[in-house]
C-alpha cells in the first residue's frame, strides 16, 4: 500500500471514529495482522482502549480476525474497505435515486452504524422521516419495512454472518474467538416481523408537547424490557452490489452514446433481469430469451417484438460485442458480455486521458499500439502516418509517463 493511501486511510479513520481508532487502524494497515497484546505494546495504548477500538473497526467491517492453530487471535485491517468510505455519499445517493428518501435513510443508517437489526433500522428511519413531515403526519413502520424488504430482495442490504447455535453439550472451554457463518440462501432472507407503530418526534429537553416539565413526567420503563423480535439477526450494506449497479449504469450509458436510447433501454432491461442471478464477477449475464426481454420491458415502452428483435440483432453484430447471442430458442438467447464491456470502457477512458494530456496525435499512436499489442518505432510511423521525429518524441513522452513500456526483442 502506498504512503498516500495510508495517509488517506488515516484521515478517514480519524474523521469518522477519532484518534484512538485511527491509531489502531493505521498500525494494523502498516504492520499487517497482529494479536491483541502486540497491538497494545506497539501503539502504547491500554488493552481496554485497543479492545474498544477493535470492536468499532470490526463493527464497521474494517478489521477481520482469524484464529491460528495455537489459539492466538490475530487482527488484520481491510485497507480497501477503509478507502470505500469515500464512496459512502454515492451509495446513499444511489439508494435515494432507486428507493426514495426511505431507502436513502436505511442505507445511511447501516453505513453509519456498521451493523444493525432490521427492527432498529425501521424504527430509527421512521423517527427521522417523521421529524421532516408536517405536524400531525407520521411515518408508519410498515412503509419503512416494505422498503427494507425491497432493498434486501435486490441485494443492496444483506445479513451479517452469525455464530451458529450448536446442540453439543460438551462443557469444554469456549473457542478464543467466535466462528461466524452464513449460507447463500439465508443472506437475503428477511425475517417475518409484525412491526406496528409510527415514527415519533423528539421533544424538547425541558418540556414535552403538553408543556409538562421533564422532571414531572411519569416514567414508562417497559419499552426497553420488550424482547427484540429479530434479536441476533444483523444487517449491513452490500457495497459490492452498489458497485455492480455502478458498472451496469456505465454500460447502459456507453450503449446510449454509441447507438440510441432504445438500445440502452433494452440493455438496461437485460441487466435488471440478471442483477440477482448473475454474480458480480461473472464474465457474462445469464442467457435471456427475446420473449423474456420483451415481457420485461418497461410498461408503456412502445417497442414491438419485431423491432426488439432487430435491435437485439444490431447489438449482437456491433464490433464492441457488448451483447452476444448464445442460442436460438425462445426467439433467440442473448447475454451481456460484462468483461468485454468493462474492457472497452477502460480502453475508452485511457484513450481520453492520453488525448487530454498529450493531444490527438498521441492518442492515435496509443490506440494503434493497443490494437496491435506490439509495434516497432518504424511501424508506428508508417501506420499512424506521422513523421519520424514527431513520432519518436510522442513515444518518448508516453514512455516517460508510463503510458507505454519498452520491450526488447530477441535477436
Amino acid at each position: 500500500m502506498t504512503q498516500a493511501e495510508i495517509k488517506l486511510c488515516s484521515l478517514l479513520l480519524q474523521e469518522h471514529f477519532g484518534e484512538i481508532v485511527e491509531k489502531i487502524g493505521v498500525h494494523l494497515i502498516r504492520t499487517g495482522s497482529q494479536p491483541l497484546r502486540v497491538i497494545a505494546h506497539d501503539t502504547g495504548a491500554s488493552l481496554d482502549q485497543v479492545k474498544k477500538a477493535l470492536c468499532v473497526l470490526i463493527q464497521h467491517n474494517l478489521v477481520i480476525y482469524q484464529v491460528h492453530r495455537r489459539g492466538v487471535v490475530e487482527y488484520e485491517a481491510q485497507c480497501s474497505r477503509v478507502l470505500r468510505m469515500l464512496r459512502y455519499p454515492r451509495y446513499i445517493y444511489t439508494a435515494k435515486t432507486l428507493y426514495s428518501d426511505t431507502g436513502e435513510l436505511i442505507v445511511e443508517e447501516l453505513l453509519l452504524n456498521g451493523k444493525m437489526t432490521m427492527s432498529a433500522v425501521v424504527k430509527k428511519v421512521a423517527d427521522r422521516l417523521t421529524e421532516t413531515m408536517e405536524d400531525g403526519k407520521t411515518m408508519d413502520y410498515s412503509e419503512v419495512s416494505n422498503t427494507f424488504v425491497r432493498l434486501a430482495d435486490t441485494h443492496f442490504v444483506q445479513r451479517c454472518p452469525w455464530v451458529p447455535v450448536t446442540e453439543n453439550s460438551d462443557p469444554g472451554p469456549p473457542p478464543p474467538a467466535p466462528i461466524l457463518v452464513i449460507s447463500e440462501k439465508d443472506m437475503y432472507l428477511v425475517p417475518k416481523l409484525s412491526l406496528i407503530g409510527k415514527g415519533k418526534r423528539r421533544r424538547s429537553s425541558d418540556e414535552d408537547a403538553a408543556g409538562e416539565p421533564k422532571a414531572k413526567r411519569p416514567k414508562h420503563g417497559t419499552d426497553h424490557k420488550e424482547p427484540i423480535p429479530d434479536d441476533g439477526i444483523y444487517w449491513q450494506a452490500n457495497l459490492d452490489r452498489f458497485h455492480q449497479h455502478f458498472r451496469d449504469q456505465a454500460i447502459v450509458s456507453a450503449v446510449a452514446n454509441r447507438m440510441d436510447q432504445t438500445s440502452s433501454e433494452i440493455v438496461r432491461t437485460m441487466l435488471r433481469m440478471s442483477e440477482i442471478t448473475t454474480p458480480s464477477s461473472a464474465p457474462f449475464t445469464q442467457p435471456l430469451s427475446s420473449n423474456e426481454i420483451f415481457r420485461s420491458l418497461p410498461v408503456g415502452y412502445n417497442v414491438s417484438k419485431q423491432v426488439l428483435d432487430q435491435y437485439l440483432t444490431l447489438l449482437a453484430d456491433d464490433p464492441l460485442e457488448f451483447v452476444g447471442k448464445s442460442g436460438d430458442s425462445g426467439g433467440g438467447m442473448y447475454v451481456i458480455n460484462l468483461h468485454k464491456a468493462l474492457g472497452s470502457l477502460a480502453t475508452a477512458t485511457l484513450e481520453s486521458v492520453v488525448q487530454e494530456r498529450f493531444g490527438s496525435r498521441c492518442a492515435r499512436i496509443f490506440r494503434l499500439v493497443l490494437q496491435k499489442k506490439h509495434l516497432e518505432q518504424k511501424q508506428v510511423e508508417d501506420f499512424a502516418m506521422i513523421p519520424a521525429k514527431e513520432a519518436k518524441d510522442m513515444l518518448y513522452k508516453m514512455l516517460s509517463e508510463n503510458f507505454m513500456s519498452l520491450q526488447v526483442g530477441r535477436q
